[in-house]
């Protein structure tokens, strides 16, 4: 008896410590459990945000080589000014492209990095081949064509002849003829006449109100300030530099806007919109109306229906999932919906 209850008290000690033994157990590998399952969470969040930025890497390059190959298609044929005018943005965009691309080094592979530094290769041979084919052995040397009245501005706003045309000035598309430039204090209009077809080109104006109603083929719009200007659909692309403290209306395939800030952008666009080295832009939908909108809008060749202004590419912002510091939506109750008297 004695013996069975010397072998009782033995046992129940040994038993409360395999079960306390097994409890830990039991918690370390729960616990190892749990860390294996965030383990795998974040890299599968990991995984996901740099498969995004892949994504967005090679669908803004891909957009932007199309551009470039559309723009050296549009040389054969073309005229001389018009020509000029296409290497020029065909080689501004090739210059942005590897710029980016320096930029994604980051997060893409080598064989992701290789083969966008091919491709960027061949774009830029056959940029020299429609070169040379198109203008042999000629440079961009427009500027002989100004007239010497005209006046060259560097960092301010100079008065334009009185017949409205645009002057050259440094940095300009050679080919765009159509416009106003050197302007102040002024009420710029050109009629769908002027313009349908026309690569427009709008620089050094100053607090100016502008309107272009048609359809231009193209857009540029180079150091504006304080200006309001309004335009019709244009068939390609709208290009934006240097502009501060300004509200725009337009309507086109791609917009382009660099080195802007503080500016009010009212857009349809049938892409997406692309932002570099700006601050302070808002968008809007394109709200500009005018009789004959909808017979620009054919002429032009946009989708009055599809219409992507929220959607901006900022070239300066990588980090997928975050918004971009550098744009904003504009909210509903600011956005102007009246125009003109």
């Amino acid at each position: 008896m004695e013996a069975a209850d010397e072998m009782v008290q033995t046992d129940e000690p040994e038993s409360h410590s395999g079960a306390f033994k097994m409890k830990e157990r039991l918690q370390k590998r729960h616990k190892a459990r749990l860390e294996d399952v965030e383990r795998r969470k974040e890299a599968r969040e990991n995984q996901s945000v740099a498969k995004e930025s892949v994504d967005y890497f090679f669908s803004t390059f891909h957009g932007e080589r199309a551009a470039v190959e559309e723009l050296l298609c549009g040389c054969l044929g073309a005229d001389e000014k018009a020509v000029a005018q296409r290497l020029e943005e065909a080689t501004s965009k090739t210059v942005q492209m590897q710029k980016f691309l320096n930029d994604s080094m980051v997060f893409l592979t080598t064989y992701d990095q290789r083969k966008a530094q091919m491709a960027l290769q061949k774009l830029q041979t056959c940029l020299n081949e429609t070169r040379e084919q198109a203008m042999p052995k000629k440079k961009f040397g427009f500027r002989a064509r100004t007239k010497a009245s005209s006046a060259t501005a560097e960092d301010s706003v100079v008065s334009a002849p009185a017949d409205h045309s645009a002057a050259q000035v440094d940095g300009d598309p050679a080919g765009a003829q159509c416009g106003f430039s050197n302007m102040s204090d002024m009420v710029l209009v050109k009629t769908a006449e002027d313009i349908q077809k026309e690569d427009v080109l709008l620089s050094y104006l100053s607090n100016c109100k502008v309107r272009l109603y048609g359809a231009p083929s193209t857009l540029h719009l180079k150091h504006i300030d304080r200006c309001e200007i309004l335009c019709g659909p244009v068939s390609t692309s709208v290009f934006v530099d240097h502009c501060e403290s300004s509200t725009l209306a337009v309507a086109c395939q791609q917009l382009r806007t660099h080195n802007t800030k503080d500016t009010f952008v009212y857009l349809h666009v049938t892409s997406r919109a692309i932002v570099e080295d700006c601050h302070g832009i808002s968008f809007a939908p394109y709200s500009w109306s005018y009789p004959n909108l909808d017979e620009d809008f054919r002429a032009a060749g946009l989708d009055a229906k599809q219409n992507n202004w929220e959607l901006v590419d900022d070239f300066n912002w990588l980090a997928a999932g975050t918004p971009s510091p550098n744009w904003t939506v504009m909210p509903e109750a600011d956005r102007k919906t009246t125009w003109d008297p």
